[in-house]
């Protein structure tokens, strides 16, 4: 990367409106999901989610879009009744979703375009996750969960119907990974795969014996069939008791019944996203090599099904391969992030990968037959949209305007990028967001965004529950930094921060904050850091160490490391906060925000949700809690609902009404 003279670039013109941007408009917006290309490409099924505020809920339709753009979008599910995950049948005229039964478990459900009711196919007892369709169209396999100690639905079902009547609900376990996210995971609850006959309903398990679980974030897309449809590859979360790792491994299984095998016996890290070649005679799959860094770099392996030896595919490239897939001739396509942006990319198999798209942020890639590609493609200014392109990038368009309408009815500000040098003058890169009508010649109030993860980018991207936009909107300028420890730059880029959590995340901020300055668009007088995760970290971090800003929002964030072990997630906790906690606690100690309470004086806005596994609740009251024993002004949100996120559309809206009151409060 060139660093940059304090010069900006216009990556977005500001776009006139009747006014600014709400948080009402957010929650109108039509959230368009992964788009599923028909067999011939000429058509694809995308679901679109509508927000129902004063039910608070929202409720997805299955929507046909003609990828040539010719036709407007249809309907073919009714919006009385949420409806996700279509997927084709091979012959075209019929295709699979997934929809709630009466006992709120999601069931497969099978819908003909030729028109009908829809009808269910399945009455499993934990209901269905996903599902593919074989080649043939006789049949689908599916992903389902059964109980472990009751490893078939006829069990599963018996023992929840036990466990219903039981008044007993205390959690039990000796595992190290007990909960996740906001759920617990001492219930029993495994992952199988089934074959599920069409034409007889009859379902048969392929993974009996299993005590494998999926990904909880996302279960979809865990697996893959092969051409012929003899044999399904899938990933599977194991806990390795020698290590105390929990670790993604690859598997394969017959579909006509048989063993389960693994297919990297002796990595002891994390391997995923199986996927067969075009031909059958190989699996490709991703694999990092740090089981303790989350955001290890992804390579890609070959697995030679014939010879069953592992080749080398792309490991040398310092970015991270997402959601590949092959297209007929088999060129590789994948996504990847790269400087901010989420960038469509193509690999013949030798030299570099090509970007086709590279600006904003691409997503939900599938290869079409005939060689085209669609996507779903967003910007900071643009909510997502279904695209299309060619092989080779060309013809690149949106083919949906699903938020055309909501869009219409407010404006936006300019967005500029700047490159300045950050700690150890190592280059970063910032996006600021002006609020519509600004020029950015008067110095405007500064809003500080800063990201979570710490290993995850405020990139060039929509974010339903941090809007850059709706943060501007009163007012402000709204900046971005991608400190070091944000991916997109490169290994080393993320993984420096490792050991010494704040350090130069701290002084990158404080840079930017200085350059935003000396360029006349931020006011001194009056500043405010937010933040989310590790952004909420960052955010109590600042108030410990410099009074400059006039306010703090810490949305779910960490202050005492050593109470991240009580994380749901407490591999690699060790090695980011430079030892654990046993091997000297003076070592977390040194980058626990709540250490430098006695510093802290700048008024702070807590929010913490009761479901959030992740950076449990008690990290959030912790810092109120001494907040206002010390006399700072501090004002605190609880959601008893609500996980490390805010989802419910009535929650949200008052969760931008406590930021927007508490900024306008400090910033006047």
């Amino acid at each position: 990367m060139t660093v940059s003279s304090p010069a900006h670039t216009v990556v977005h013109a500001a776009r006139s409106g009747p006014r600014p941007m709400t948080a009402e408009d957010l929650w109108a917006l039509p959230r368009v999901g992964t788009p599923q290309p028909s067999p011939d490409g000429r058509s694809a099924l995308v679901p679109v989610a509508l927000s129902d505020v004063e039910k608070n809920e929202s409720r997805t339709t299955i929507q046909l879009v003609d990828l040539t753009g010719d036709t407007p979008p249809r309907a073919l599910t009714s919006p009385e009744r949420s409806a996700s995950e279509p997927r084709w049948a091979p012959d075209g005229r019929r295709f699979t979703f997934l929809r709630k039964d009466d006992a709120g478990r999601m069931q497969l459900h099978l819908l003909s375009l030729e028109g009908g009711e829809p009808s269910a196919i399945t009455t499993l007892p934990l209901g269905v996750s996903d599902a593919r369709w074989l080649p043939d169209g006789t049949g689908l396999v599916l992903a389902a969960q059964v109980l472990i100690g009751h490893l078939t639905p006829e069990a599963t079902k018996v023992e929840l119907e036990r466990r219903a009547k039981d008044p007993v609900k205390a959690h039990v376990t000796e595992e190290r990974v007990y909960r996740h996210w906001d759920t617990w995971l001492t219930t029993g609850e495994v992952m199988h795969l089934f074959h599920l006959d069409v034409a007889t309903g009859a379902v048969r398990d392929l993974t009996p014996a299993s005590t494998l679980r999926f990904d909880g974030m996302d279960p979809t897309g865990q697996f893959d069939i092969s051409p012929d449809g003899a044999e399904v590859a899938f990933t599977g979360l194991q806990y390795e008791p020698d290590t105390s790792l929990l670790l993604a491994h690859c598997y394969t299984v017959p579909l006509s019944g048989g063993a389960v095998s693994r297919l990297v016996p002796a990595h002891m890290a994390d391997d995923y996203r199986p996927r067969y070649s075009p031909d059958g005679r190989s699996i490709l799959y991703g694999c990092s090599h740090d089981p303790l860094f989350y955001a290890d770099c992804t390579r890609l392996m070959r697995f030679d099904r014939a010879s069953g030896v592992h080749h080398d595919a792309l490991v040398d490239w310092d970015f991270s391969p997402m959601g590949w897939e092959s297209a007929d001739d088999g060129t590789l396509v994948f996504t990847a992030e790269h400087h901010a942006r989420v960038k469509l990319y193509t690999w013949s198999g030798a030299g570099e990968p090509r970007a086709i798209v590279g600006d904003g942020a691409v997503g939900a890639l599938s290869a079409t037959r005939g060689g085209r590609l669609v996507f779903t493609h967003q910007s900071v200014v643009a909510p997502s949209e279904v695209h299309t392109c060619a092989l080779d990038g060309s013809g690149h368009r949106a083919v949906t305007r699903f938020t055309a309408e909501v869009t219409a009815r407010y404006g936006t500000g300019e967005v500029r990028e700047f490159v300045f040098s950050g700690a150890d003058d190592v280059p970063v890169q910032m996006f600021v967001v002006l609020p519509p009508g600004a020029d950015g010649r008067t110095p405007l109030p500064l809003v500080h965004m800063v990201h979570g993860g710490p290993h995850g980018i405020f990139g060039d991207q929509w974010h339903a529950r941090w809007n850059a936009h709706l943060f501007a909107a009163p007012g402000y300028a709204a900046a971005l930094v991608n400190f070091q420890g944000s991916t997109s730059w490169g290994q080393e880029f993320a993984k420096c921060i490792q050991g010494e959590w704040a350090r130069r995340p701290h002084e990158d901020v404080m840079r930017a904050t200085d350059l935003l300055i000396a360029v006349g668009l931020a006011d001194p007088a009056r500043m405010a850091a937010t933040g989310g995760s590790y952004g909420g970290y960052m955010a109590t971090w600042i108030a410990g160490h410099t009074d400059r800003f006039k306010c703090i929002i810490c949305h779910a964030g960490v202050n005492d490391l050593t109470g991240q072990y009580a994380s749901d997630v407490t591999q690699g906790r060790g090695q980011a906060a430079g030892g654990e906690a046993w091997e000297g606690i003076e070592r977390q100690d040194a980058w626990s925000p709540i250490r430098f309470a006695s510093t802290m004086t700048t008024p702070m806005l807590v929010i913490h949700g009761e479901r959030d596994y992740r950076v449990p609740v008690g990290q959030g009251l912790l810092l109120y809690g001494m907040l206002k024993a010390k006399g700072v002004p501090a004002r605190l949100v609880y959601f008893p609902d609500e996980n490390h996120w805010v989802l419910k559309p009535q929650n949200s809206l008052l969760w931008y009404r406590e930021v927007h009151t508490w900024l306008a409060r400090w910033l006047g």
